[in-house]
């Protein structure tokens, strides 16, 4: 059982009313901190790190420091301070922290804390619906060709034409967690063939999933031959890192759309720039690139089979509502020393 010393620290920005839902459920038996004045501003709904360049006053810091030094339990990793020192280094009693990503695998490793006892629990499937959005957004545009119908509009211009239809394509999803069900699900609804790459695969996975068929990852390039479309929602990890190169390119049937809302670094940027150019990829629908911010100078910026979301298809407004679900759900398993039901703990040696 946990002992009435935890202390919890809200170390990043979180709307007042999802506070009062951790203060509720903590009652007398935790202590909770959170001081707006200690966050940026907001640039928008959700946002978790604010406008660049804040800094805390030297009174703020110390507070920001005091509290990270005292929490045993924090709601996201903390930000290193204005000068580059801090963040995570100042939190020596932390046993627990809920992140506001799932992709945390990466940072945890950075941190050294793959080795560690720290219980790390992510917002696995939290993003699950928007970012499937974003994959119909990009499919229905392609091919529907949105593009025509803008340019025939703004030039006054009558033409029927005939565009193509998802019913009976084939969707590839890499990397069948929470995302690529709902991808997958949506998919089965618009009457696609969806099928699947992950690193586990089992017939009954596939059954759950309403998959059409499933594949390991060493038969990625077998899966990425039959697609239409190719969604990438796989974690990042060592093995994932530039999969997508020039030869899975290459076994993608010419004009494939690919989307991908995982890591940029899970393509190689330049062997995918090369494919656009030549037409092989029809579509690339990026919500991530290898360099965030995407470089200025960056080809992908003025391409016309590029569409280009800055990191933000998963944002929505109900993000943190459904990240403080999990929280609470995970906060009152810890008070009841119940670990083994905590949901989206991060295997920290898998790195998801």
């Amino acid at each position: 059982m946990a002992s009435p010393s935890d202390v919890i620290f809200i170390s990043t920005p979180l709307e007042i009313e999802q506070v009062a839902r951790i203060r509720a459920a903590a009652g007398a038996r935790v202590e909770v901190i959170h001081e707006p004045d200690l966050h940026p501003p907001l640039r928008y709904v959700a946002d978790h790190n604010g406008v660049d360049g804040f800094a805390r006053t030297a009174e703020q810091e110390a507070r920001w420091r005091r509290h990270l030094a005292r929490a045993t339990i924090l709601w996201d990793f903390p930000p290193k301070s204005a000068d580059g020192t801090g963040g995570f280094a100042l939190a020596p009693n932390v046993r627990w922290v809920q992140t506001t990503s799932a992709g945390v695998g990466q940072m945890v490793a950075r941190l050294g804390l793959a080795d560690s006892d720290l219980v790390v629990t992510t917002a696995s499937g939290v993003h699950a619906e928007a970012l499937t959005e974003f994959v119909f957004l990009a499919l229905l545009a392609h091919v529907k060709d949105l593009p025509r119908l803008q340019r025939d509009q703004r030039a006054h211009k009558w033409e029927r034409y005939c565009c193509s239809e998802l019913a009976g394509k084939t969707i590839a999803i890499v990397g069948a967690g929470k995302i690529g069900a709902q991808t997958a699900r949506i998919a089965k609804a618009f009457g696609m063939r969806a099928i699947g790459v992950v690193a586990n695969p089992s017939p009954s996975r596939a059954a759950a999933m309403g998959l059409d068929a499933l594949y390991g990852m060493d038969d990625l390039r077998q899966a990425l031959a039959q697609a239409d479309a190719v969604v990438l929602s796989t974690p990042h990890t060592p093995r994932t890192e530039r999969m997508i190169d020039d030869r899975a390119i290459a076994d993608m049937k010419p004009g494939v759309v690919l989307v991908n809302v995982a890591r940029g670094v899970v393509i190689d940027e330049a062997a995918m720039i090369a494919a656009l150019r030549r037409r092989h990829i029809g579509l690339a629908a990026l919500d991530v690139a290898t360099i965030e911010p995407l470089p200025a100078d960056s080809p992908l910026w003025d391409m016309d089979n590029v569409l280009i979301s800055p990191h933000s298809a998963s944002t929505a407004p109900s993000e943190n509502r459904k990240i403080t679900d999990i929280f609470l759900h995970n906060l009152a398993c810890w008070l009841e020393g119940r670990r083994d039901a905590m949901r989206n703990v991060l295997d920290k040696k898998r790195m998801y």
